[in-house]
């Protein structure tokens, strides 16, 4: 009798072959899994005190630049904050807080003789307990200015289980710029600035901030940052101008030294003044266009600070006399 066979070997050869080909591709794949990628190619980068000494090359010279003298007049404080608490003998605590902040902060720059307006009244009483002459001088421009706007608020948001609080202080600050010769106001800018400060609590835990008064402080600080520059570049705008102190021959003294900027090798230019005519139009007094004499180059400088200090200069072209001296002017060469 013939059977039926149990297992058909062409189905049992084909199932192994699966299995053989499901393993060598199991294989394959673990393989290039196993493979790292290829990785990137590292280019070395240029050390950075080369690239800071390539930055430093391509930057232009730095300018040298005289020294105005310009003075900080009345501040005053136009907001109602903080009017409550003056009387008729107390002084303008956040004008004149202004007027210090402005007049601290144009002194940091190192680029101006600032001198004191509001003082002066002390100034001068000290002045007469000294055995000194006083020796007060004008400046080219007087800056006036006020706090136009300033206010607090606080801001909160609550939450199911948390709680934030803020305190920000805003405020605005007005400048003019006036010509002492004239009465002039011939600039005027305005900056704003705001300071704040954050606190939160999470289910009752967390920090808590009261009335923090150091903010009316970095408001109005923030408020003069911002009117800087434009303040600073309208005032070296203004041309710099000294006097002639003495002519010996070639040879002319002048007012200014170091500390106003002059280093021996500057060239400056001196002029004679125009004839001062008054305007019928406009009844100002105006001073004709002035007229070059003379080139000098500055030789050596001396003094001990800026009230004291001057040039001694060698005339390049032109001609000073002696009898000229009292309408005579110094400015920078023009570049």
């Amino acid at each position: 009798m013939t059977g039926t066979p149990l297992c058909d070997p062409t189905k049992r050869d084909r199932r192994s072959g699966m299995r053989h080909l499901a393993v060598a591709l199991l294989l394959a794949s673990l393989a290039a899994c196993a493979t790292p990628p290829p990785q990137p190619a590292v280019v070395d980068a240029p050390p950075a005190v080369d690239q800071a000494a390539k930055a430093a090359a391509q930057q232009p010279p730095a300018v040298k630049r005289l020294k105005r003298k310009i003075a900080i007049g009345r501040f005053t404080n136009e907001t109602l904050y903080g009017r409550a608490l003056l009387s008729g003998a107390q002084l303008d605590a956040m004008g004149r807080q202004t007027g210090d902040i402005l007049s601290a902060r144009l002194v940091e720059t190192n680029r101006f003789i600032v001198l004191e307006r509001p003082d002066i009244a002390v100034i001068e009483r000290e002045g007469s307990r000294i055995d000194t002459p006083q020796n007060l001088v004008g400046a080219n421009a007087l800056i006036v200015g006020s706090l136009t706007e300033f206010g607090r608020q606080t801001e909160g948001q609550s939450g199911f289980l948390s709680r934030t609080k803020r305190q920000v202080a805003r405020a605005k600050v007005d400048l003019r710029l006036i010509d002492p010769t004239t009465g002039v106001a011939f600039f005027a800018a305005s900056g704003t600035g705001q300071a704040s400060t954050e606190s939160g609590t999470v289910m009752g835990f967390g920090s808590k901030t009261a009335y923090d008064a150091t903010l009316n402080d970095r408001a109005i600080s923030t408020a003069i940052a911002d009117v800087m520059n434009v303040l600073v570049n309208q005032l070296e705008a203004r041309p710099w101008q000294s006097d002639v102190l003495e002519v010996q021959g070639n040879t002319v003294i002048i007012s200014g030294g170091q500390r106003q900027g002059l280093a021996p090798g500057q060239e400056l230019i001196i002029l004679a003044r125009g004839k001062s005519v008054k305007s019928r139009q406009t009844g100002f007094i105006i001073e004709l266009p002035a007229t070059e004499v003379a080139r000098i180059r500055v030789v050596s400088t001396f003094g001990t600070d800026e009230t004291n200090e001057g040039a001694i200069t060698a005339i390049q072209s032109g001609r000073v006399r002696e009898t000229d001296r009292a309408k005579l002017i110094v400015q920078e060469a023009p570049r």
